[in-house]
């Protein structure tokens, strides 16, 4: 039976260290498009390789960026990876039977993490992310960092495939990555006007720890799983403090600028959007 044909749309910079991996698993699709930022390694030359077609834009955001790539594509149905994930094998049968006529607007797939040394127990909870999609009915939000892919019409999670999101090979790049997405997200949470920051500083955290280590089952990948879920509690700590210092700041602004006369902007400025991940180090 015949399928729909598939573009998979990858955005990159330096990812000269992952990327290999993760085209050589979809090199059965009828195109793949890179969206380059200006890597200075290898990731165009490994892109080409794989018969990509290849593009260059500088990057600005991760939705934009990812929402101009999918333009780029050819044909409807879209699968949209990151430089640093990896179909699972028996992934690719499941995605072709799942585009033989499909009468969904687009399919999740469960990922996977690198959790350092060792990769996510395949029995602990693995959480589904849309990904391959009818582009005639979706695209990216605009959420900060985070952005999504949101469709018009119903998802189906295809449980018996996944990938692997290969990017976190040690402890140090989780909280570099923990570091940039944090401060990313900042500028997102304040224009939502979010409430009650300082009780989801003290109470969220040690809540997501127990979702994830215990809940997710995070416990079945010994040391490398526990680690993983003080980390993401950290993340989770770490995104409401930024949030609040952030308020605080614009509290002492507009003080000064209350007392000493003309206002004065933030000498800072507002913080920068996250720039995609590069390569290992």
């Amino acid at each position: 039976m015949t399928r729909e044909p598939l573009s998979v749309v990858v955005i990159t910079y330096n990812n000269a260290d992952t990327l290999d991996a993760c085209l050589r698993e979809v090199d059965w699709a009828e195109e793949i498009v890179v969206l380059d930022s200006g890597s200075t390694d290898d990731t165009v030359a490994i892109a080409e390789r794989h018969g990509a077609r290849v593009a260059v834009h500088p990057f600005d955001d991760y939705g934009p960026q990812k929402q101009r790539a999918i333009e780029l594509a050819r044909h409807d149905w879209v699968l949209n990876l990151d430089a640093d994930e990896i179909l699972s094998p028996g992934t690719r049968e499941v995605i072709e039977r799942a585009l033989e006529h499909p009468r969904h607007a687009g399919f999740r797939l469960p990922r996977r993490e690198r959790m350092f040394w060792t990769v996510q127990h395949r029995r602990s909870w693995r959480n589904g992310h849309l990904r391959l999609f009818d582009r005639r009915r979706g695209r990216m939000n605009d959420v900060d960092v985070h952005a999504a892919v949101e469709v018009d019409g119903p998802v189906k999670t295809l449980r018996a495939a996944d990938f692997v999101n290969d990017g976190d090979c040690d402890i140090a790049t989780r909280v570099e990555k923990i570091n940039r997405y944090t401060t990313g997200m900042v500028a997102y949470k304040l224009r939502r006007r979010q409430r009650f920051t300082g009780l989801r500083m003290v109470f969220y955290p040690p809540v997501f720890f127990l979702r994830q280590y215990i809940g997710k089952r995070y416990f079945l990948n010994g040391w490398a799983g526990f680690i993983a879920s003080v980390t993401g509690a950290f993340y989770a700590f770490l995104k409401y403090a930024k949030l609040h210092e952030a308020r605080e700041q614009a509290r002492l602004t507009a003080r000064a600028n209350r007392h000493d006369g003309p206002p004065r902007s933030r000498p800072d400025g507002p913080p920068p959007p996250v720039a995609p991940r590069t390569g290992r180090r």
